[in-house]
């Protein structure tokens, strides 16, 4: 059933109230290249071969794709890409979005950036939250063992302690600055492990207020049932219960590997069904006291949500309830909901240009985020345009 809400996701005036006309034109150019699947995996081929072999691109890069879908390249320069957000009533996120080699000293790097992240985060009254990837701060394989059972040497045990040590110093980080911290979900076969770790900061942290959040993919066919129980397990032990639902990133990548293993599948059978559930997640989460980021490009999800806070009598303007997108993503719907106030949050991703490219291959490769999108955002950046020149702007 169609959802009403007296906000609009076609007031394309508020939604590119940030871009100039030159601005306009850039995105406009990103898009039209997105916009073609061919021209965009060349591209990308194309750049990931230029900086191997050290050609002068990074210029480019900053002017097109990568100054489109990343605040910077250091913290410093993602700032000032969030102040100008803020100037428009959206909170951000900064996003250190740099793949590590996986070893220790990449581990203990990722964890000091991440908390750089939240010292400078906690100076502004616009960053409210911190984020990262477990993976980012351990080695994965090891928490695939302890999923699947198995018995870890001394050496790993080891090792996960101090993924464990590195958890807890960014979640106990953003408790003591007055932060939130979004833990992000990531694989199937350890997400479980990752689902602890998360649950053992919100009861040490989230006692006094909702400090840690946990992701939930929902076109995993579970995930409603264990936000469910995870909510629960949080009332019975007296911590507020921090909930983030997304619909999920990793799904080829799970249907493969259950195919090729010969385990059930955990994905949702049809689109319908993750739109169904990841509903559903907002509903309950309102209805029983969860605190909520919601994750979401789609605009059905997000006008519903609307709809639920007003349901509900919940401040708008409180920490209850936050919208999230993706820098450089969906513009209609942030600045139309920051306009009618609610909280709107963007990830702003950062990190060095040529490490920041398996970050944005992704994001041009994924049917879940622009491949599944562009043509809609590129119809409304070409109806902005016109209705600039119509109007004489």
């Amino acid at each position: 059933m169609p959802v009403k809400s007296n906000i609009s996701f076609e007031n394309l005036e508020v939604a590119f109230a940030s871009k100039s006309d030159a601005e306009l034109r850039k995105v406009y150019l990103v898009f039209a290249l997105l916009n073609n699947k061919f021209v965009s995996d060349l591209g990308i081929a194309l750049t990931n071969i230029s900086f191997k072999l050290g050609l002068p691109i990074k210029g480019l890069m900053k002017q097109t794709m990568f100054g489109h879908f990343c605040g910077g390249e250091t913290i410093a320069e993602t700032i000032e890409a969030c102040k100008r957000l803020e100037s428009f009533g959206i909170e951000s996120i900064l996003d250190l979005s740099v793949e590590g080699k996986g070893d220790e000293q990449s581990f203990e790097k990722t964890t000091e950036e991440i908390y750089q992240t939240l010292v400078e985060s906690a100076k502004t009254d616009y960053m409210p939250f911190g984020v990262f990837k477990v993976t980012g701060l351990g080695d994965y394989h090891i928490m695939e063992k302890i999923q699947a059972g198995e018995a870890l040497t001394e050496g790993e045990t080891k090792a996960f302690d101090r993924t464990k040590a590195r958890v807890d110093r960014l979640c106990k980080a953003a408790h003591d600055l007055g932060l939130k911290i979004l833990i992000d979900a990531e694989e199937s076969w350890f997400q479980n492990v990752i689902d602890d770790l998360a649950y053992e900061a919100m009861e040490k942290y989230n006692g006094e207020r909702c400090v840690v959040y946990n992701t939930f993919q929902m076109y995993r066919h579970d995930s409603l049932e264990r936000l469910k129980k995870a909510n629960e397990t949080a009332q019975a032990k007296g911590y507020f219960f921090g909930a983030k639902p997304v619909r999920g990133a990793y799904m080829e990548k799970e249907r493969e590997r259950a195919e090729e293993l010969g385990y059930p599948s955990p994905i949702q059978p049809n689109k319908a069904a993750t739109d169904r559930d990841y509903n559903l997640a907002l509903e309950y989460a309102l209805e029983n006291g969860c605190y909520l980021v919601s994750g979401s490009h789609n605009e059905q999800s997000n006008l519903l949500l609307t709809q639920l806070i007003n349901k509900h009598g919940i401040d708008p303007n409180s920490d209850r309830v936050f919208f999230s997108q993706l820098y450089g993503m969906s513009d209609n719907i942030s600045f139309n909901l920051a306009k009618a106030g609610f909280r709107v949050v963007k990830y702003v991703p950062y990190g060095p240009v040529e490490k920041v490219m398996p970050y944005l291959t992704r994001r041009a490769a994924e049917n879940s985020s622009i491949a599944g999108q562009s043509s809609r955002e590129f119809e409304l950046i070409k109806r902005e345009m016109k209705r600039r020149k119509n109007s004489g702007q």
